[in-house]
């Protein structure tokens, strides 16, 4: 059952590292103890609050941090550096310094909430730097759901590389309010979207990145495969939309089968593409992805073997 919006309760969080800041939201519905940690890992474009904390008037399902929240969780969603409104350096962004930003935000997140470990979740370039990050410290995961995780082959990285003079050479592109609009259509049938949840994404995403990294870009085209699924002990689910151009049953099934705890779950989700959180079947995505954190951890990690 879902709580009306008044019962969410939100704040804002700063972490200092190596002279940046970076900016964490955090969401949460009635008690604030006791709670499982939940935390969302944007993509190459929007920051976290834009990803994954949409509100579009009248239309309040499309918040994955509400979904949460009502569900019993405590939501956190980071701006890695270059994003959102966390410091943004000069220099390239690396897919490395971002999991180490992510390190730094969990570390944080388990001493501000006394525990050790967190479950995570990251979305396209997310799943990239959760990767790496897992690959360091499984110890700090308990499950990890990938989202629309890229592969070498995905078409969408294939229509990257032509550009790739352009991420070498400048650390930031601007995005016209226009521009953002595409990525909910490329192989999307128009009735998977809803027009007032993409002008809301459009408006919210170009209002809070006037200048995007291209470091992200530069890597996926050049350093992939950045994960080896051998090394991702914990319980992980892939799930992505029917009509993903990043994520496929093709390129990614090796991978997953491939991933070492038994405890493991491929999900494909119908009237979605790479957008599919913020598409018609967004509510089977919320609900598939708190089931799997929610389910009890009695298969444990091999982390711990």
């Amino acid at each position: 059952m879902s709580l009306p919006s008044d019962d969410i309760n939100s704040t804002e969080h700063w972490i200092g590292r190596e002279g940046i800041r970076l900016c964490l939201w955090e969401k949460w519905a009635t008690s604030y103890e006791n709670k499982p940690i939940v935390v969302l890992a944007h993509g190459s474009a929007s920051a976290g609050r834009e990803s994954f904390d949409l509100q579009v008037l009248g239309k309040p399902s499309y918040s994955l941090m509400d979904f949460l929240a009502t569900e019993g969780f405590d939501v956190f969603a980071p701006d890695i550096r270059g994003f959102g409104r966390s410091t943004r350096p000069e220099v390239h962004l690396t897919t490395q310094v971002a999991s180490e930003d992510l390190n730094a935000v969990v570390d944080y997140i388990t001493k501000l909430m006394g525990i050790e470990r967190v479950n995570l979740l990251g979305w396209s370039w997310g799943t990239q730097y959760c990767g790496m990050f897992i690959m360091s410290h499984p110890e700090k995961v308990e499950k990890f759901v990938s989202y629309a995780q890229m592969h070498v082959d995905s078409p969408d990285i294939a229509r990257r590389r032509p550009r790739i003079d352009i991420f070498r050479n400048y650390p930031y592109v601007s995005i016209p309010e226009a521009a953002w609009k595409p990525r909910f259509y490329s192989m999307t049938p128009e009735a998977v979207n809803d027009g007032d949840v993409v002008d809301a994404y459009t408006r919210a995403a170009s209002s809070v990145e006037p200048q995007t990294p291209t470091g992200p870009q530069l890597d996926m085209v050049t350093i992939m495969p950045m994960v080896h699924p051998k090394l991702i002990p914990v319980p992980t689910m892939i799930i992505h939309g029917e009509y993903d151009d990043v994520a496929d049953l093709d390129g990614l099934f090796l991978f997953f089968r491939q991933l070492p705890n038994p405890y493991k779950r491929y999900v494909v989700v119908p009237d979605g593409g790479h957008m599919l959180h913020l598409q018609k079947g967004h509510r089977l995505f919320q609900h598939e992805v708190a089931g799997f954190f929610r389910a009890p951890s009695h298969t444990a990690s091999l982390s711990e073997s």
